[in-house]
């Protein structure tokens, strides 16, 4: 039995998305992209040197693409500082006092935590709300 060439573009598309569902990297669904171009261009009748120049060229731009859209941008927040990553983001702690270094102690969900206030604030013993966790260390906004 001899398989067409676009039967084995689609079987290569079909291991790149199972293999994508293992993984969990995006940039596998963007190759599979470009597996599925160079099966068109099998159904398309296209020689085989040109069906591997499209899944080349579609799979590659669409990888450049993925990454330019996800990559981090200046200015946006930390992943630290996302709620969806630290449940800890965005909970009110209150700090009695403070210690000369700029950082405290605090009971926080049953145990001791050391918490630290941003640069520049002046801080000041009450009520403060978590903006990010650092390391194991909890740097509290003043509300």
């Amino acid at each position: 039995m001899d398989l067409a060439q676009s039967t084995w573009w689609w079987i290569f598309t079909g291991a790149l998305i199972a293999l994508e569902l293992m993984v969990g990297t995006f940039y596998l669904l963007m190759l599979a992209i470009g597996t599925v171009a160079g099966a068109l261009a099998a159904h398309l009748g296209a020689s085989f040197t040109t069906q591997l120049v499209t899944a080349a060229l579609v799979g590659g731009a669409a990888v450049v693409t993925c990454y330019i859209v996800r990559r981090p941008r200046l200015g946006d927040p930390s992943p630290r500082a996302q709620r969806s990553v630290n449940l800890d983001v965005g909970e009110t702690v209150q700090v009695d006092h403070w210690n000369a270094d700029g950082t405290a102690t605090i009971r926080y969900r049953g145990a001791p935590w050391t918490v630290m206030h941003r640069p520049g604030v002046m801080p000041r013993p009450g009520a403060h709300r978590v903006a990010e966790l650092v390391g194991s260390r909890l740097l509290v906004d003043p509300i």
